[in-house]
C-alpha cells in the first residue's frame, strides 16, 4: 500500500511530459474584446469582454464592460450578472458609463458611475431596441427602437401570426428620453420620426439640438443601396433632407463646429463589390460635395478632428489596415498603420483627441487599445487575454505569387508548428468570403470557423489567399471578378497552392480546401474542376447561382455581380453554379449550414449534400439549428473547429 501511495504521490507532482498545444478548446478560452471608447477627456477608456458560457443548457458569449485608465496602469470589471452588458459610452462630463443589456428580461439602456455601484435603468423598452447615443449636452438620449406591437404577440400566442411578406415592416423609428429621471422618479420617451422607413445610424449635432440620421425603406439587407440621409430638429420634430440621391449615403458625422455632416455616399447606382467615397453637405444647404479617392475606395468612416479640418476614417491595406486623415481638400494621410496585425472597431471619444480599437495580430491575441490623436503611441489598456496559455501557434508570413495572367496576388501562410525548411507538409487551402472580403492579419488562435492554429499544431500549412475580388487592393482588383466567379479568382488560388509546392512547402499530394459563404462557393467549385485535394468542408455554400438569387435575403447581390437577373442571363448563372458541374465529383466533402441562414438558405447545401450522395461520393451533412450566416453559439463554434479538423486529419493525413 505504501508503495502504491508512493507512485500516486510521483505521479501527482511529475512535470507534465506533453507540450501545451493549441486545440478548439483552447480558442473558446479566448475573450473576446470589443466597443473600446475613450472618455471625453482622454483619461480613462470603457470596453467590453466576452466570454463562452457553455455549461449544461447554456451556450452563449456574456459580455461585460470593463473600465481602465488610457496610461494602461488601472482597469476593474464594471458591470456583473448572467446577462450580457455591451455597447458602453461616456456621458459627455464623463461622470457616468451608459450600456445597453438584457437584465431586465427586455433589452433596455442603463447607466452607472464610474467609481461603480448600482446600475440605473433609463429605458423601460417592451419592443426591440437598436442603438443608442446621449446628447452633447448630456441632457438627452437618442435611440433607435420599434415599439411592442400587442396584436402582433396576441396573434403569436393564438396562433394567428402568418406573415405577409414584405408587408408592415418592422422598421426602427429615433426615439427621445430624458437622461435625468423626473419628478416622480420616471422617464418618458417621445418619437422623433414618423416616416416610413427604418433609421439606421445617427449624430448629434454638437449644439443637441439636431440629429442627423441614414434611413432604408425597411430593415432587410436587400434595402442598403436605397440609403439616404436627414436630420430631424429635436425640439419640434420638423425633419428635412440632407442628402437623397441615386446613391446611397450612410454613416452621418456632424463636424465639431456644427456646419458639415460627412458621410459614406457609394456610386449611382450602388454596387455590391463596394465603390465608396467620403462626401459632406453643409447644414446650411448646398450641393453634395465628395472628398478625394481613398487608397480602397471603402472608407469607414470614424469622425472629425477636433479643428473641424479633416475627417478620419478606418480602411484595408492589404492584410493590415490603418487610420487616416482626409482633408476637406487634397488627398488623404496616414495616422496610424499597423506595421502587423489589425485595429479592428475603431471609435473616436467625443472630442476627436482620442481614438479606441481592438489590436491583434497573428500571433497576439486581441486587447483593448487607446491611441492619443494626433501622432501619439498606442497604449493597451485591457487584459482580458495576457494569461491565455501561449502555446505555438505557427509562424504566418505573407507570400505572394503570379496568376495565370500574370496579376500578383498575395495571402498569408501558416507553418506548421516546428516548420523544417525543406520538408513538404500537408496544406490546407482556405477561402475567404465575400468576395469582396479580406483575409488579414487577425490572431490564428482565436474562435470562430477556422482553428487555424489548432491545425498548424496538427502538422498543416495553411494557405489563406486573397484572390481576385478581394478587398484591401482597391477598387479594380475588387471589382475584377465581375460575372468570372470560378473563373480567374479560381487560378489565383490554384496557382497560390502551385506556389506553395513549387517552393517544397506543400506536399501536392496532401491538399485540403475549405471555405465558408463565398469560401463555401469557391470550394464547391474547386472540387468539381479539379481532383487534387483529397477533401473539402463546405460551409454555408451558394452552390446554385439562380436558386440562391430566388431565396436569400440579397437578392440583388448576384444580378449586380452577373449583369442582370437570372432569367435575362441564365447561361451565365448556369456556367457559374457548381451544380452545373457536380457530376463526376470524387473528393470527400464536408458540408457545414445554419438551419436559419437567410443570406445563403440551407437549401444551397441540401441541393450540393443530395448531388453528390445520389453519385455515391463520400459526404456528410450537418445543419445546426437557430444558426444564420455565421456561428454564435459556443457550442456550435467549437463543434465546427473540431468538425473541420477530424474531416482533413481522415482524409489528408
Amino acid at each position: 500500500m505504501r508503495c502504491l501511495t508512493l507512485l500516486v504521490v510521483c505521479a501527482l507532482w511529475a512535470p507534465a511530459q506533453t507540450a501545451l498545444v493549441w486545440t478548439p478548446e483552447l480558442s473558446m478560452r479566448m475573450q473576446n474584446v470589443g466597443s473600446v471608447v475613450p472618455s471625453p477627456d482622454g483619461r480613462m477608456a470603457v470596453w467590453t469582454q466576452s466570454t463562452a458560457v457553455m455549461e449544461g443548457e447554456k451556450s452563449e458569449w456574456v459580455s461585460q464592460v470593463w473600465l481602465g485608465t488610457t496610461d494602461g496602469s488601472r482597469r476593474f470589471q464594471l458591470t456583473r450578472g448572467e446577462k450580457s452588458a455591451g455597447a458602453p459610452s461616456f456621458s459627455p462630463d464623463g461622470r457616468f458609463v451608459y450600456f445597453s443589456s438584457g437584465r431586465s428580461g427586455k433589452p433596455n439602456l442603463y447607466r452607472i458611475a464610474v467609481d461603480g455601484g448600482e446600475a440605473e435603468m433609463i429605458t423601460d423598452w417592451k419592443g426591440s431596441l437598436g442603438s443608442y447615443r446621449v446628447s452633447p449636452d448630456g441632457k438627452w438620449v437618442a435611440f433607435t427602437a420599434i415599439d411592442e406591437d400587442k396584436d402582433e404577440e396576441k396573434a403569436r400566442k393564438e396562433k394567428r401570426d402568418f406573415r405577409v411578406i414584405d408587408d408592415k415592416p418592422r422598421n426602427h423609428a429615433l426615439w427621445l428620453i430624458p437622461a435625468e429621471a423626473g419628478s416622480e422618479g420616471k422617464r418618458a420617451p417621445r418619437r422623433l420620426t414618423r416616416e416610413p422607413y427604418h433609421v439606421t445610424q445617427f449624430d448629434w449635432s454638437p449644439d443637441s439640438r439636431s440629429i442627423a440620421y441614414s434611413h432604408v425603406p425597411a430593415p432587410e439587407a436587400d434595402h442598403w443601396g436605397k440609403a439616404d440621409l436627414a436630420e430631424v430638429a429635436v425640439e419640434s420634430g420638423a425633419g428635412r433632407a440632407l442628402a437623397n440621391t441615386a446613391a446611397a449615403e450612410s454613416d452621418p458625422h456632424y463636424s465639431p463646429d456644427g456646419r458639415f455632416v460627412a458621410f459614406v455616399q457609394t456610386t449611382a447606382p450602388p454596387r455590391w463589390p463596394g465603390e465608396e467615397r467620403i462626401a459632406i453637405v453643409t447644414r446650411a444647404g448646398g450641393e453634395v460635395r465628395t472628398l478625394s479617392l481613398t487608397r480602397d475606395e471603402r472608407p469607414n468612416l470614424a469622425g472629425w478632428s477636433p479643428d473641424s479640418a479633416r475627417v478620419l476614417f478606418v480602411e484595408s491595406n492589404g492584410t493590415r489596415n490603418g487610420l487616416y486623415a482626409l482633408p476637406l481638400d487634397g488627398p488623404p494621410l496616414a495616422v496610424y498603420e499597423t506595421r502587423r496585425g489589425v485595429l479592428q472597431g475603431l471609435t473616436l471619444n467625443a472630442k476627436g483627441t482620442h481614438a479606441g480599437a481592438v489590436f491583434e495580430s497573428p500571433e497576439e491575441a486581441p486587447e483593448a487599445f487607446v491611441l492619443a490623436l494626433p501622432g501619439g503611441k498606442m497604449t493597451r489598456v485591457s487584459e482580458a487575454n495576457t494569461g491565455l496559455p501561449k502555446p505555438p501557434t505557427g509562424e504566418t508570413r505573407l507570400v505572394r505569387w503570379k496568376s495565370k495572367d500574370g496579376l500578383e496576388i498575395e495571402g498569408l501562410l501558416t507553418l506548421p508548428v516546428g516548420y523544417q525548411e525543406g520538408k513538404r507538409y500537408p496544406l490546407i487551402l482556405n477561402i475567404h468570403g465575400g468576395p469582396a472580403g479580406v483575409f488579414n492579419e487577425s490572431f490564428t488562435g482565436r474562435p470562430g470557423i477556422y482553428p487555424l492554429a489548432s491545425l498548424a499544431a496538427k502538422g498543416y500549412a495553411v494557405l489563406r489567399p486573397n484572390p481576385r475580388g478581394s478587398g484591401g487592393y482597391g477598387k479594380k482588383f475588387r471589382f475584377a471578378n465581375l460575372h468570372d466567379w470560378g473563373g480567374a479568382d479560381y487560378l489565383d488560388l490554384m496557382t497560390g497552392v502551385d506556389h506553395l509546392v513549387a517552393t517544397g512547402v506543400a506536399d501536392p499530394d496532401r491538399l485540403a480546401v475549405m471555405g465558408w459563404s463565398y469560401g463555401g462557393f469557391m470550394t464547391s467549385w474547386v472540387v468539381t474542376q479539379t481532383k487534387r485535394f483529397k477533401a473539402a468542408v463546405i460551409g454555408a455554400a451558394v452552390t446554385n447561382l439562380w436558386s440562391f438569387t430566388g431565396t436569400t435575403d440579397i437578392s440583388g447581390f448576384l444580378p449586380d455581380y452577373f449583369r442582370g437577373e437570372p432569367w435575362e442571363n441564365f447561361a451565365g448563372y448556369q456556367k457559374h453554379s457548381p451544380m452545373s458541374h457536380v457530376k463526376g465529383v470524387t473528393t470527400p466533402s464536408l458540408i457545414l449550414h445554419g438551419e436559419a441562414d437567410l443570406r445563403v438558405p440551407v437549401s444551397q447545401g441540401y441541393e450540393f449534400y443530395n448531388a453528390l450522395k445520389r453519385q455515391g461520393v463520400t459526404a456528410r451533412m450537418v445543419v445546426y439549428p437557430r444558426m444564420p450566416h455565421g456561428p454564435g453559439e459556443p457550442k456550435f463554434q467549437l463543434d465546427i473547429m473540431q468538425r473541420h479538423i477530424d474531416w482533413v486529419e481522415k482524409y489528408v493525413k
